[in-house]
């Protein structure tokens, strides 16, 4: 179904964390960009559809007055708004908010670090761009911070702080279907497993709290008002947004799963796992029997890789990409 395409060589081999890969498809100017996170550096590339074009840019982790930072970056991912693309950068220092080719940052939050030393780690990781005009993004003491972002210059603001996890937050989706008639809008999930559902708005409501099972939920997803969450077990499990009903679990990966992903036109799932696995599958809603079927599609063995990225390259999930733990490249798949 998928066959694999020439790879993108970046500058640096990427890290060992969840989700590390960001992707945002530019389609008037025909490019993709991709961002893989190494250490503390972003590794930014520019790649034609045709694949014959690429440039890179290395963003490093910033913090107001200082020269050089050593803070680790712990996740960068693109956010697409209606009016407007950022790229957020998190760390173990703050947030940063670049335009979307990474040339200017306009923003800088910075993380409120305890005055005694904890054995807790100071980090914020999880990022989604929400509705028309919000930017959240998970902090490890299990907040979640709420950004209101204007259509245009650097007038960003903390808005809502949302305290209902009581652990680290490792990921965080908002609705990808684009159907307005969805409540739920928002899901986030921790260290635990736990699930929150949102709906956003000028206050955020909490929904509904999906209880986890002492195994970290490492990768969330939500489409057409279902919530798709990958674990530490290599489990997916699917589950209606707002009751919280288990629709599916599936038994998908031997071993940890760091990343999934959907295709909102076409219900395509994407999931990658410490086992060098990464499978496709096809999710079907059923609204009449508000059911959902998940049927598998195709697998694709990355020998010898730990992956810790994988995302669709479109909205059809006609294309995807995959990066693994100290691999200098991007691999990349498209449908035969």
């Amino acid at each position: 179904m998928y066959h694999k395409e020439k790879s993108i060589q970046i500058k640096n081999s990427a890290s060992s964390l969840y989700n590390n890969l960001g992707v945002l498809r530019i389609a008037p100017r025909r490019l993709t960009y991709f961002t893989v996170v190494h250490a503390n550096v972003v590794n930014m590339v520019s790649a034609s559809w045709d694949g014959l074009n690429y440039s890179h840019r290395q963003l490093q982790s910033k913090e107001p007055n200082v020269a050089t930072s050593t803070s680790l970056i712990m996740q960068a991912a693109f956010c697409a708004l209606p009016s407007r693309d950022l790229l957020v950068v998190t760390s173990q220092k703050g947030i940063q908010m670049y335009e979307s080719d990474g040339s200017i940052m306009v923003y800088w939050h910075a993380l409120d670090t305890p005055e005694t030393s904890t054995a807790q780690a100071v980090f914020a990781r999880g990022i989604t761009a929400v509705w028309e005009n919000y930017i959240c993004v998970g902090v490890s003491s299990g907040v979640i911070l709420v950004f209101d972002v204007p259509s245009k210059g650097s007038n960003i603001t903390l808005s809502e702080v949302l305290e209902e996890h009581k652990e680290s937050i490792t990921d965080m989706a908002s609705e990808c279907s684009g159907s307005q008639e969805c409540i739920a809008d928002l899901v986030s999930a921790d260290d635990g497993g736990n699930l929150c559902v949102w709906k956003s708005g000028e206050e955020f409501q909490l929904l509904n709290k999906i209880p986890g099972f002492d195994m970290s939920c490492s990768s969330v997803k939500l489409w057409k008002g279902t919530v798709v969450a990958g674990y530490g077990t290599g489990q997916i499990r699917l589950y209606e947004a707002v009751t919280g009903i288990l629709h599916a679990e599936v038994n998908a990966h031997a071993r940890w799963i760091y990343s999934l992903d959907i295709a909102p036109f076409s219900g395509l799932l994407l999931s990658a796992a410490e086992d060098s696995l990464v499978r496709v599958w096809h999710l079907t809603l059923t609204p009449e029997t508000n059911s959902v079927e998940v049927a598998h599609l195709h697998n694709e063995c990355v020998t010898d890789t730990q992956i810790c990225g994988a995302k669709f390259c479109d909205g059809d999930g006609y294309a995807f990409a995959v990066t693994g733990y100290d691999l200098s490249e991007i691999i990349r798949y498209t449908q035969s």
